[in-house]
């Protein structure tokens, strides 16, 4: 408690002294949490992204409630979760417009918020609290026809950002960058943030930028073909040819991927674009991070690095990130700046919303009341410290999860059906528990806990089994 106290006090000078100070908040697409060097991976180069871990904290049950590319951006931005915000899967659902999204609440604290990368949700940034965009990859623009069959990489038909392009200032195609994913696109969002970054400025900034990548269709981008091969990498532990039942995704666009049963060959192939791209990724980190060196702003700039969800790419026998496991519903989650304790790891339990509450307090702006997630100020000045006793997952009506200490309650409603992992000793989730009698009264109160979590959602999928 004493520590506890001397700790928030110290917090509590340094913030009343300090300048404001910047924020850079980096999203990549479908990344899994083990694929960062220092994080274990020693099959991958990721200098930029392990110096962040250097010098800050990390995040390691960092969890992407809801995985999926529209409702997880939109839990970012709203502060709360898909069945308060009204986004819940890719159908057109709007967020509430009675809520502050978060770009509206810095800009309202004083700060320039600027946004380069792609975009999914309803509006236009400029729209949703922005004040300026570069580099905006969003749907549309593009000269592909509907019937049109376009194929990528091994011949495989593009199913994903088909017909997404670079808009300009003015909402114009670029169609100079290309239509739909390419070699270069992770770079024209750096190029785009980098106008901002090397701008002189009278506000802070908040900068969020958010990569495609890697993100299928995977392409090699320039110089990495030989550097990431299948024969260097290796497979998944968990990996299998199919998923032992239907988990509520068969016949979802990603698990199409690639064919049934996998392949060892075609999962190893996947795998060495998947880091390829990865690794050009943490290259044009290292762009932007040399610019804040170079003008001096990277000692006032907190910098955050996530993802919107992870993916299975054959662990499990799924493709998708549409399902409750670990490789898919855990994300990186890094956070250096000003103050912070430098290459600490906390166990403490995240959500993706919490980043806004979070540099709300960092940043000295109030919270809104719309904000339902947590600040994880107290875990950065004490990393021992948890503010959530547990975390809580869903995907459609398909899926929901608990996860109390090392414990992990996965529930299919549709099928009716559990499973239960102690990652403390089965990290990989190949042993499911649930039969065993001994865990017969946890699993009881887990699954209270669960039904009642979502119950307090109001969430129908739930509340049917009542």
């Amino acid at each position: 408690m004493i520590r506890w106290a001397c700790s928030l006090l110290l917090a509590l000078v340094w913030v009343v002294n300090a300048a404001k100070p910047n924020f850079l908040i980096i999203v990549t697409d479908d990344q899994r949490p083990d694929t960062i060097g220092l994080l274990g991976n020693s099959r991958i180069d990721t200098p930029n992204l392990d110096w962040l871990i250097q010098n800050g904290i990390t995040f390691e049950n960092f969890i992407c409630p809801n995985p999926l590319c529209v409702p997880s951006r939109a839990e970012i931005l709203t502060g709360c979760s898909g069945f308060r915000n009204g986004v819940l899967g890719m159908r057109g659902e709007k967020m509430n417009p009675n809520l502050i999204l978060w770009p509206a609440a810095m800009v309202s604290g004083g700060y320039f918020a600027w946004y380069s990368g792609k975009w999914m949700n309803d509006g236009k940034p400029i729209t949703r609290g922005y004040n300026e965009t570069r580099a905006l990859f969003t749907t549309g623009g593009g000269t592909w026809k509907k019937e049109e069959k376009v194929l990528g990489r091994k011949g495989r038909a593009i199913t994903g950002y088909r017909n997404w392009t670079f808009k300009n200032a003015e909402g114009r195609p670029e169609l100079e960058k290309g239509i739909g994913l390419t070699s270069l696109t992770d770079k024209y969002i750096v190029d785009g943030a980098l106008e901002f970054l090397r701008r002189k400025t009278d506000k802070p900034f908040f900068l969020h930028v958010n990569f495609t990548g890697p993100h299928d269709p995977l392409v090699y981008p320039p110089g990495y073909e030989k550097k990431y091969t299948s024969a260097k990498m290796q497979l998944p532990l968990n990996f299998l040819t199919r998923h032992p039942f239907d988990h509520g995704n068969f016949n979802g666009r990603d698990e199409k991927l690639l064919s049934w049963p996998r392949t060892k060959a075609d999962v190893l192939d996947e795998l060495a674009v998947y880091y390829a791209i990865i690794d050009n990724i943490d290259k044009q980190v290292g762009r932007m991070l040399n610019q804040l060196r170079s003008d001096g702003r990277l000692k006032n700039t907190y910098v955050i690095f996530t993802s919107d969800h992870g993916l299975a790419i054959g662990s499990h026998g799924l493709m998708g990130k549409q399902n409750m496991y670990e490789h898919t519903i855990r994300v990186p989650f890094i956070i250096s700046g000003p103050n912070l304790t430098k290459g600490k790891k906390t166990k403490a339990f995240g959500y993706l919303r919490d980043m806004y509450p979070t540099v709300c307090e960092l940043a000295r702006i109030k919270i809104p009341e719309t904000v339902e997630a947590k600040s994880l100020v107290p875990v950065l000045l004490d990393p021992e410290k948890n503010v959530y006793h547990a975390s809580y997952g869903y995907f459609r009506d398909v899926q929901r999860m608990v996860q109390i200490g090392t414990w992990k309650l996965i529930f299919y409603p549709k099928i009716n059906r559990y499973q239960l992992f102690d990652l403390s000793r089965d990290p990989f989730e190949m042993s499911d528990q649930i039969k065993v009698k001994a865990n017969q009264t946890r699993v009881t109160r887990m699954r209270k806990s669960l039904l009642k979590w979502f119950d307090d959602q109001r969430d129908v999928a739930v509340q049917a089994l009542k």
